[in-house]
């Protein structure tokens, strides 16, 4: 089955042809890096992630853009607001986000560019714009320079927006605009701003606007025409609109397919630091959540789906993700954890149905239920085989238990080891407890461990145990 994706510029579902047989290039627009990121930021990595490895599965040598946007108007707020130049706010907050990506499993780009190293690039796209009659510098010597919205007659194509019903962006610097709705392409220095957050440009000291940036890094790694352009369904407008707006004025066939995320929200508002509702890693971690485990809750909905969060469902999430993990354990202590390969055609058939990851962990518990049937049954071939299928499944959503990027490492494996000591001493005091059978007092020992939130499973190899839910 050929892969389909819905594609927002024709609001439609379709076969997914790479432009160049063999070869994907897929640009994601990144975080603005004002502030530290939050789970609704790193259901955009996930997403994008687990498509990017779809595609590899598929045999698709993927060139992947992720940018980061290091400067702009909120990003100067915050330096003004904690006396910090710009660049130790956007660096510090890149240092997070890696780490971020790191612990969720998401693996790195091809190229991570940054907005504040690609500044000729776009001084260059915006002199085309202005030959070619799409822009236009103000006419006040303020150095900023617009794009023309009505000259282009396809503007509003991507989001659906009526040219006539768009109104003036309250962020853009508003000085010699033809018409409101016209964006900056670059904004010329102001005097409270400070210099070093400003570059030299034939139309004076300014800095980019924030799509430009996006149309020049696109051009720069994947070249004028490219198959997927990703982010969120709050960036379709302005920022994809203007995006694509200026690139085809620009003579640039730019994306193929336009592939957006749907939100994670809490309560009716989206997740976002200016409205006070952002939840970090920190705070799944206070209640007990491994990242991977988030990332299995990130990954469960369909794409363009909306998530509304709860604390509450999230744990729902891990829960499950926990009863998938005990089958790996308990499969690879009687078998070994034999090798990835390939997965079942149900799977596959929902992978390639619009990346539906909701079916597709469907298929997976089919497969889940047979496998623990097998392990019932000590039919070890059986085992063998659904191993392979379940762990291929799970890595390629990202969320293989033996993926050495869920190693734990440092203090974590010392605490582990400690914690391995404690309850098989538990244990071990148990199985004196049945031999001779002082059934109450053996009883008085599971329930203490399960109490702690260790669960005792006894099994023809002897008990076992995993972490579970604290009484």
């Amino acid at each position: 089955m050929t892969l389909r994706l819905y594609d927002t510029a024709t609001r439609s579902v379709r076969d997914f042809v790479p432009r160049q047989p063999g070869k994907v290039g897929v640009y994601l627009c990144g975080l603005t890096l004002q502030g530290p990121p939050h789970i609704g930021h790193l259901r955009s990595g996930v997403n994008y992630d687990v498509l990017r490895r779809w595609l590899t599965y598929d045999g698709l040598d993927v060139t992947f853009i992720r940018n980061l946007t290091d400067i702009d108007d909120k990003l100067l707020v915050k330096s003004e607001e904690q006396g910090r130049p710009f660049w130790s706010i956007s660096y510090a907050n890149e240092v997070i986000l890696a780490g971020a990506y790191r612990a969720l499993n998401v693996k790195p780009p091809t190229y991570e560019p940054r907005a504040t190293g690609h500044i000729p690039e776009m001084h260059e796209l915006i002199q085309t714009l202005i030959d070619n009659k799409h822009a236009y510098p103000a006419g006040d010597d303020s150095g900023d320079v617009y794009f023309d919205v009505q000259s282009d007659p396809d503007y509003g194509m991507l989001s659906g927006q009526q040219p006539d019903a768009v109104q003036a962006n309250t962020d853009e610097p508003g000085r010699g605009k033809r018409d409101p709705r016209d964006f900056a392409l670059w904004k010329g220095l102001k005097p409270e701003e400070p210099t070093d957050a400003s570059w030299s440009s034939p139309w004076g000291r300014g800095r980019p606007g924030w799509h430009i940036e996006c149309s020049a890094m696109c051009r720069r790694y994947l070249g004028a025409e490219f198959d997927i352009h990703g982010g969120g369904l709050d960036l379709v407008f302005p920022h994809h609109e203007n995006e694509l707006a200026q690139s085809r004025s620009a003579g640039l066939p730019f994306a193929r397919y336009w592939v957006h995320h749907g939100l994670l929200n809490l309560g009716e508002a989206k997740m976002g630091k200016s409205l006070g509702n952002a939840l970090d890693l920190a705070h799944v971690a206070a209640l007990g959540v491994r990242p991977v485990e988030l990332r299995y809750y990130l990954a469960s909905p369909h794409y363009r789906s909306r998530i509304d969060y709860s604390d509450e469902a999230l744990g729902e999430a891990a829960v499950a993700y926990r009863r998938i993990e005990g089958f790996v354990q308990r499969a690879v202590e009687r078998v070994g954890p034999g090798s990835l390969g390939q997965v079942p055609a149900g799977f596959a058939a929902a992978m390639d149905d619009d990346l539906n990851t909701s079916a597709a962990l469907a298929a997976l518990h089919d497969v889940l239920r047979d496998g623990n049937n097998a392990l019932a049954e000590g039919d070890d071939d059986a085992v063998r085989s659904t191993l392979v299928a379940v762990r291929t499944m799970l890595d390629l959503l990202g969320v293989d238990p033996l993926d050495p990027a869920f190693a734990g490492s440092g203090q974590d494996d010392e605490l582990r080891g400690v914690v391995d000591a404690l309850v098989a001493l538990a244990l071990e005091q148990r199985t004196q407890a049945r031999a001779r059978k002082d059934w109450a007092a053996a009883d008085g020992v599971r329930d203490q461990l399960r109490h702690a939130g260790v669960v005792v499973e006894d099994t023809p190899h002897g008990p076992r145990w995993t972490i579970g839910e604290q009484d």
